[in-house]
């Protein structure tokens, strides 16, 4: 029974059925592979449990989705395996806002009783991103879909624990760390983004025990002046030799703190003194190691001053800020204010302004580990694309500080550290130990947790059953490609390159695919506060998931950003209705039972030719596709279809179609409907669901577009001089065709044709048909010579055509035309002229009104001579 397509377009009506019957069937589930045959992995990179689908993602996944789709065609053992992160600072910060409005906080819960919340919340909510990229079509093998904090990932997160623990390489320390206010917890260097803000630089005195004058300081957050413990200078600076381990007064505080000597105080740089606040700069910290300076810390977790300050205690740290500026003031201190612009920290999750604190944490010793990831990039094992970002990468990675990895939060992993309550013992083990090893009391587990990014940096294998040696991870790790953004190249990449050689002792996949951000149409980052968000589900509900996919694969250059416009969503969508209606065509035309190319002497030359380029299409998407240039893939296809079959073949193949019953019907009818696979085929990994409703009405289709190999380039279907032919011939019809347009002539007045050509054999009486239907030719006559009296002469690379000016042009409705132009044009001059000959106009008026009537009097005369030359030419006609 023959099968059509519905008038319209509309992907609405199948694209939902198509995926549940994908999921149904296995689609994306790996088959067992035969002995050799090529591998191809990749693993998502999780989205959190809090998100919702935007255009970041749907980016990222579409790229990964094409990948994905272009090796499983391709004949890989194929797996995208997909999960979600439990972040837990965005995650533990929505139940609390949850609870505040309930009136409820997290101490009064407690701590099980949060997590039985945390677990409900991600029950609720943390599969919602998961069926938004099931709308996308992405063709993850959801059977494998994994969690951060599942089993087997919370197993591995312990086992690398206690292996870096063990090894020395991870130790618990006092240090500087980054501490959010508002999260209420520390954060990692990579979780602080800077940006540039104004702000001061208040100068200080402080003045000597005893008298005989001062030193002068400076700085931007004068609240910290509270825990200062010393000022430095640098030892080579001659003005302050002497001064050296003196005394001075600490201002509103009283404290007496020394002049100490470090190389941290710059000779050129200021006054050449600096303020040291120990527990409150990492620079200060240092400074305080070496010169073994005690730690004051005076502010509180929220930001607020401690109670040893009594007559700032419980201030927020601006409020203190102007507070302590105005008692320095009133005091004689404060010896000026200089303005300044300078890069302040902000935590990457909520945008409050970090502070650098001294605390209790665990940290990752990060030396040893980056050296064998930073030359797994400098020999080559792995690439990134664009090559640019692999500088991100090793500046990151060659100036590194030790890794921060607790959390001071509820949700996540917590760390597998047990304390002695009795005898203060620690012990760190995967599993939780029953007694204290050392006096037999009971031991309490470390109330902190790990940093979000320990567990994503062993995202690559612990999702293939790592540390279990599992079928999985000998199939298909190391992965193969990584898909992400330039943004956490410092925050994931580098993690996971470091994590997996030092458990593994593999690379975690061989190459990283940058992609820029998706911006709006005025090149800006789509934010809250701009209100220039694009929901990526509300484009899928109008006009389909794959014009989305469509509208961010095109023009895509790896590492650039990207623009998306209403106008690039409706290219797709013209582009889905374009290959719909062409679709819809050929089947209407079709009576062929099943597809298969007929022999080579049977092919016409547009046969021959339509073949060549589908073969040349097929080894550009391939080559662009291997070298992740997916934009200039797509652009070769699209350039394909619309141009190349919808725009001329189709055409060039009607007559033949027509010719119904017929051998050459059927043989045209063959090529139309083995093209049309192969395109839908090509567009799969970019279009999949109209790809595969069209697939499935095709004659002799299989179960599913899923099951065809993608196309490879055929050395049978190379055609050069058919090629040449079709082309000086399409270029003949296109020049025809615009010189006809230009001259206002219908397509429905039909002309002979001369055609003049040393190529007389590609304008052979095989494609005249094409000019008498395509160019409005009554006959076709290729001749040695023309004698040129006046007929419209047209010339491409190949001939000079000839249309006698009588068949194309009507010479008395032509001449009433030009009569009727030319009292036209004598009417405006007249008029002109008057108003030109009128000395109050020309006077008073305004001189550019003037000068505007001026110019008209030249177009409009201008005008009369072509008119004037024109009906010249028509005398004797």
């Amino acid at each position: 029974m023959k099968k059509e397509l519905p008038k319209t377009y509309d992907p609405a009506s199948f694209e939902e059925r198509i995926y549940a019957s994908w999921c149904a069937d296995g689609r994306f589930t790996p088959k067992p592979a035969a002995p050799g045959a090529p591998h191809y992995s990749i693993v998502m990179p999780p989205p959190n449990i809090t998100g919702q689908l935007h255009m970041g993602h749907a980016l990222d996944n579409t790229l990964q989705d094409i990948l994905t789709r272009y090796k499983r065609m391709s004949g890989f053992t194929t797996l995208w395996l997909p999960g979600t992160d439990h972040a837990s600072i965005a995650t533990e910060a929505k139940i609390v806002e949850a609870m505040r409005r309930e009136g409820i906080t997290k101490e009064q819960l407690g701590r099980e009783k949060f997590l039985e919340r945390a677990w409900a919340w991600r029950e609720k909510y943390g599969g919602r991103i998961i069926e938004q990229l099931k709308k996308l079509g992405s063709s993850c093998d959801w059977t494998r879909e994994r969690f951060t904090m599942d089993e087997g990932c919370s197993e591995a997160v312990r086992e690398v624990f206690v292996r870096l623990y063990k090894k020395g390489l991870i130790y618990r320390g006092e240090r500087i760390i980054n501490w959010c206010p508002h999260c209420r917890t520390s954060i990692s260097n990579a979780e602080v983004s800077y940006e540039e803000q104004d702000g001061h630089f208040w100068h200080i005195r402080y003045p000597f025990v005893g008298g005989g004058g001062y030193v002068e300081v400076a700085t931007t957050r004068p609240e910290t002046l509270l825990g200062d413990t010393a000022v430095a200078v640098n030892p080579a600076d001659e003005r302050y030799r002497d001064k050296i381990g003196q005394y001075v007064v600490l201002p509103l505080v009283g404290r007496r703190i020394p002049i100490v000597a470090d190389e941290h105080a710059q000779l050129d740089k200021g006054t050449g003194c600096v303020k040291i606040t120990p527990a409150h700069d990492p620079n200060d910290f240092e400074v305080g190691r070496r010169c073994r300076l005690p730690m004051e810390i005076v502010l509180t977790p929220e930001a607020k001053i401690t109670d040893n300050y009594p007559k700032y205690a419980g201030m927020d740290r601006y409020e203190a800020r102007r507070a302590i500026v105005a008692d320095l003031e009133a005091g004689g201190y404060l010896a000026g204010v200089e303005d300044l612009k300078h890069d302040v920290g902000a935590c990457y999750r909520c945008g409050t302004t970090i502070e650098p604190m001294v605390s209790l944490q665990w940290f990752v010793k990060m030396e040893p580990l980056v050296r064998p990831a930073i030359d797994a990039v400098r020999d080559g094992r792995i690439r990134f694309v664009p090559e640019r970002f692999s500088k991100n990468y090793f500046h990151w990675m060659e100036n590194t500080q030790d890794w921060c990895i607790s959390r001071q939060l509820w949700w996540g992993h917590r760390i597998p550290a047990y304390y002695c309550d009795a005898c203060g013992e620690m012990v760190v083990a995967a599993e939780a130990p029953d007694k204290c090893p050392k006096c037999g009391g009971t031991m309490t587990q470390d109330p902190d947790t790990l940093d979000t990014w320990f567990s994503s940096a062993l995202w690559p294998f612990s999702t293939m059953g790592w540390p279990k040696d599992t079928e999985d991870l000998r199939t298909f790790f190391p992965t193969n490609t990584l898909v992400t953004g330039y943004d956490i190249i410092t925050f994931w990449v580098s993690r996971m390159i470091f994590s997996a050689l030092e458990y593994t002792g593999e690379i975690p996949f061989d190459t990283v695919l940058i992609h820029g951000l998706v911006r709006d149409a005025q090149g800006r980052k789509m934010s809250k506060s701009l209100g220039n968000g694009i929901d990526p589900l509300e484009i899928i509900d109008k006009y389909g998931a794959d014009a989305l996919r469509f509208a961010l694969a095109t023009g895509n250059s790896p590492g650039n950003d990207m623009r998306f416009s209403d106008e690039r969503i409706e290219a797709a969508r013209n582009f889905a209705n374009k290959l719909w209606n062409a679709a819809r065509f050929v089947m209407m035309n079709l009576t062929i039972e099943s597809v298969a190319l007929p022999p080579a002497e049977r092919l016409a030359a547009e046969d021959k030719w339509i073949l060549a380029r589908l073969n040349e299409t097929v080894a550009s998407v391939r080559a662009n596709l291997d070298s992740y240039e997916i934009g200039v893939a797509l652009g070769a296809l699209y350039d394909f279809v619309w141009d190349v079959y919808c725009d001329w073949y189709i055409e060039l193949s009607k007559s033949s179609v027509a010719m119904k019953g017929t051998e050459r019907s059927a043989d045209a009818q063959n090529v139309l409907a083995y093209v049309l696979t192969k395109i839908l085929v090509l567009l799969h990994p970019f279009m999949p669901f109209i790809t595969e409703e069209i697939y499935l009405n095709l004659p002799g289709a299989s179960e599913s577009i899923m099951t065809e190999e993608y196309p490879t380039v055929r050395e049978d279907l190379s055609f050069p001089e058919e090629e040449k032919k079709i082309a000086r011939v399409i270029d003949a019809v296109t020049a025809i065709r615009g010189r006809r347009s230009e001259m206002n002539v219908p397509p429905s007045r039909r002309a002979k044709l001369f055609i003049v050509t040393k190529y007389p054999e590609s304008f052979d009486a095989s494609t005249h048909p094409f000019f008498e239907r395509l160019a409005s030719a009554s006959a076709v006559s290729v001749v040695d010579g023309y004698a040129d009296d006046g007929a419209v002469r047209i010339v491409t690379d190949a001939a000079t055509m000839y249309i006698p000016l009588a068949d194309i042009v009507d010479f008395d409705a032509e001449r009433k035309r030009l009569t009727a132009e030319l009292t036209a044009a004598e009417g405006e001059i007249a008029r002109a002229e008057s108003k030109l000959a009128n000395e109050n106009f020309v006077s008073r008026a305004p001189a550019n009104v003037v000068e505007a009537e001026r110019t008209k009097l030249a177009k409009y005369r201008a005008q009369r001579e072509g008119i004037l030359e024109a009906l010249a030419a028509l005398e004797g006609k």
